[in-house]
């Protein structure tokens, strides 16, 4: 029997008098990097507390590997790793000694456990701290820890909530890195991450679930969602700074709409391909003004603003 890794169907969840998750459908296809976005109070962290049972569904199914988590909680999870809370640790125990604890929780052998726990700490770069208490460490290294522990039953799907909240930079760039090296040594993985950095979904993902008010706004590819917009946000900026007069003949040109200077670039809306954003260049070029940069906003961050705006 075929059946996606992940699949919502008519979920809906109530806390007294509000909906937080909304008769909520969609997939999640075998072997993706899905995105899962929306705004805050959207539903997202409360569909991911119904998929790893954390809470439960007020109606509607939430099915992992083929089985609903609502019926058989026990059996669904099984091969599905999970981060969606804020680690926390017994911070006397070291990475290596909680790998075994929770090894033995799973039921795996002492054989097995350690096997794995040498194997994942390396993906997760924290080899070196294996037998460093877990109280003495920072965010980002108790992230990389919860995110080895999920790896531990060697699962066929993860589950993420929003895996680089509150890490720096530094941390949030060594997560990401950690996520694609695991994708890349293990292409049959499925992963769902709820993230509020578009870029971090536009660099890790292939496919976008967006939600707003618990229920669903699009769905797709990462190409189908990107291709929802017909037209893109462009900036332009030239040497000596934009003007009035630089807007009002940026505006005469092709497809430009609501040309406006926005702090040292002219921003506007453009409607055209590839092709024609390369012509426009060359036009802005033609009316005599020095550019020194030219791009366009990150596309997905453009469709993301639309979708949650044309959603009320």
């Amino acid at each position: 029997m075929s059946y996606d890794p992940i699949e919502i169907v008519n979920l809906k969840k109530e806390f007294k008098d509000f909906t937080a998750v909304d008769d909520l459908s969609f997939t999640v296809k075998k072997n993706s990097f899905t995105g899962f976005l929306g705004p805050n109070g959207a539903g997202k962290s409360t569909t991911l507390k119904i998929l790893t049972h954390l809470i439960n569904a007020t109606s509607g199914s939430a099915y992992l590997n083929g089985i609903d988590v609502t019926v058989d909680a026990k059996n669904a999870l099984m091969g599905v790793g999970t981060v969606v809370e804020t680690p926390e640790f017994y911070g006397y125990l070291t990475p290596r000694q909680t790998f075994e604890y929770i090894g033995s929780i799973f039921g795996m052998t002492n054989e097995s456990i350690a096997a794995q726990t040498e194997e994942i700490l390396a993906d997760v770069k924290m080899s070196k701290w294996a037998d460093k208490k877990i109280g003495t460490f920072s965010k980002g290294m108790k992230q990389r820890v919860c995110l080895g522990l999920s790896l531990l039953n060697d699962p066929k799907v993860i589950i993420l909530d929003e895996p680089t909240s509150g890490l720096d930079p530094m941390g949030m760039a060594e997560t990401r890195e950690i996520l694609k090296s695991l994708r890349k040594k293990n292409n049959d993985l499925t992963i769902l991450m709820s993230s509020h950095m578009l870029h971090e979904v536009t660099d890790l993902c292939d496919r976008v679930t967006m939600i707003k008010h618990g229920r669903l706004l699009m769905e797709g590819s990462m190409d189908e969602v990107l291709k929802a917009n017909n037209f893109r946000n462009i900036n332009v900026k030239i040497i000596g700074g934009p003007t009035q007069e630089a807007v009002e003949a940026i505006a005469r040109l092709r497809n430009v709409n609501d040309p406006e200077i926005s702090g040292s670039s002219i921003k506007f809306e453009f409607n055209g391909g590839d092709e024609d954003q390369m012509q426009l260049l060359d036009e802005i070029r033609g009316l005599g003004l020095k550019v020194y940069s030219f791009n366009e906003d990150e596309a997905l961050e453009t469709v993301y603003l639309n979708q949650i705006k044309g959603g009320e």
